[in-house]
C-alpha cells in the first residue's frame, strides 16, 4: 500500500504529541519517517569503534545519551525519563532505580558468564522495555542497547527477526513467552 493511502500514516498527531514535538509535523507518517532517520543516525554513531570501546555503555548516563541521540531532534523530553504512569511500565519515581539495577545485572552477567552474550543482551532488552522508562521509543531504544552490548563484545548484533516473515507478530509473541521466564523464543527471534 502506498503510504499516502494508509490512513494510519495520514492520521493527525494528537495535541499532546504535537506539544512535545520539536519539529513541525502534522501526520503520523511524517513522524515515523523522521524517527526512522534519527534512529538510523544514532545507530551509526553507536556502532562506531570509539563508542563501542567506551567504558560506560552499561550506565544510566549512556542510556540517556543514546535516547537523546535517537529522539532529541524530535521529542522535547528525549533522554529524560517519563513522569506519567504507563501500563506497561514501572512507576515514574522508580525508573532511575530500575534502569541502574538492570544495567548492573547485565554487567554482572557478562563478567561472570551467566548467559551467552546474545542472551544477556536479549534479557537486558526485555527488562528495559518492560520498565518503559521513556515516553516514546522504548522498544527501539532497548533493542539498540542490546545491539550495542553484543557489538561491544566483538560479536554480530542481533537481527531482531529481519530474516523472518511476520516479524512484528513473532516479536510480540516472543516477548509474551519471555514474561513467563522462557527467553528461548526471544533469543531465537533476535538471532533470526
Amino acid at each position: 500500500m502506498n503510504p499516502a493511502e494508509n490512513p494510519v500514516q495520514q492520521a493527525p498527531l494528537s495535541p499532546g504529541e504535537r506539544a512535545r514535538l520539536v519539529p513541525s509535523l502534522s501526520t503520523r507518517g511524517q513522524l515515523d519517517e523522521i524517527e526512522r532517520m534519527r534512529v538510523h543516525a544514532a545507530r551509526v554513531w553507536a556502532m562506531g569503534k570509539t563508542v563501542l570501546r567506551r567504558g560506560d555503555l552499561l550506565s544510566e548516563g549512556f542510556c540517556r545519551e543514546l535516547h537523546k541521540r535517537m529522539f532529541g531532534a524530535i521529542w522535547r523530553d528525549a533522554g529524560q525519563y517519563r513522569t506519567t504512569e504507563r501500563s506497561p511500565g514501572w512507576e515514574p519515581s522508580r525508573i532511575a532505580e530500575g534502569v541502574a539495577m538492570f544495567l548492573d545485572d547485565a554487567e554482572a552477567w557478562l563478567r561472570f558468564g551467566t548467559y551467552p552474550v546474545d542472551e544477556a543482551a536479549v534479557r537486558l532488552h526485555h527488562r528495559l522495555a518492560g520498565l518503559h522508562p521513556w515516553s516514546n521509543g522504548n522498544g527501539r531504544h532497548a533493542r539498540l542497547i542490546a545491539d550495542i552490548l553484543v557489538a561491544s563484545q566483538g560479536e554480530e548484533p542481533p537481527t531482531w527477526g529481519a530474516r523472518l516473515g511476520e516479524a512484528r507478530a513473532r516479536y510480540v509473541e516472543a516477548i509474551r513467552v519471555a514474561e513467563s521466564g522462557d527467553f528461548g523464543p526471544l533469543v531465537e527471534f533476535a538471532r533470526g
